[in-house]
């Protein structure tokens, strides 16, 4: 090689080295990711209109993934049985949206229970969706068809109390259920939520410690016609005592809770 060319080459590799090392690099091109669209179960629970009361419940309840789980969809007609002060209620309506509508069933006795909270969440027409449903014990009523879903919340238990002192007659479980069953569409969902009773506990467990055996509400939805679809463990707390009342201030909203979906068949 002559000292021409050699010369040549040895500044052509220094200009690469001093570029390698006193240049700053270009950061290679950061391809931007797609949003993840919030799922409307979670807009509903972050809905800013939300009751701070409301919110500090979530956590035990993790209620997106429970609608999630109960397949509520937007447009839906639900019925919310046993309504109380409508913690649900309001999250229900919001993921039903305006093309949708809720119906909260309500009777005097879980009114005497939850009376206040449940004028403010309906005051003013704050949910204008919702339309709220009066029937007493055994006096329930639907139109068949009327419903995509219907969602009993920690009150399943309930149906096997006995109460009069306080105006709660005994139930009629079968006619319950029997006119849930008429007032779904073929194909909708009964979603119910309840506290865990000890495996083989009889229903009158319901009325004691206000827990239940999901054995024992699989039995008797599946009694008059309906279909278990799904199980979900989401709320289950295995340090739970079965054998305390859940309105026992160690157990009170952080109970042991079983999550079932039924189906009317189509």
């Amino acid at each position: 090689m002559n000292k021409t060319i050699f010369m040549i080459a040895v500044a052509l590799a220094a200009t690469a080295c001093s570029k390698r090392t006193d240049e700053p690099q270009t950061e290679p091109v950061q391809t931007a990711q797609p949003q993840t669209e919030i799922s409307v179960y979670a807009a509903a629970v972050d809905n800013p209109s939300r009751p701070d009361s409301d919110r500090q419940r979530d956590g035990g309840r993790r209620p997106a993934e429970v609608l999630e789980f109960f397949g509520i969809a937007p447009g839906a007609s639900v019925l919310e049985m046993f309504a109380g002060g409508g913690y649900y209620t309001e999250l229900l309506a919001s993921v039903v949206g305006d093309s949708g509508s809720v119906v909260a069933h309500m009777n005097e006795t879980f009114m005497s229970f939850v009376g206040e909270e449940f004028a403010a969440r309906h005051a003013d027409n704050r949910l204008p969706n919702v339309e709220i449903l009066m029937a007493e014990n055994n006096e329930l009523a639907l139109e068949a068809g009327q419903f995509d879903a219907v969602t009993m919340t920690l009150n399943f238990h309930d149906l096997y109390w006995v109460a009069p002192e306080r105006g709660w007659v005994q139930l009629d479980v079968a006619k319950l259920l029997t006119e849930l069953h008429k007032g779904l569409k073929s194909g909708g969902t009964l979603g119910i939520i309840d506290h865990y009773a000890a495996a083989g506990s009889p229903s009158e467990t319901g009325g004691t410690l206000h827990r239940i055996d999901p054995d024992v509400v699989i039995a008797a939805v599946e009694a008059v016609g309906f279909v278990l679809d799904g199980k979900s463990d989401l709320l289950r707390n295995m340090e739970d005592d079965h054998s305390k009342n859940v309105f026992d201030p160690d157990i009170r909203g952080k109970s042991d809770r079983f999550v079932l979906r039924f189906r009317k068949p189509e």
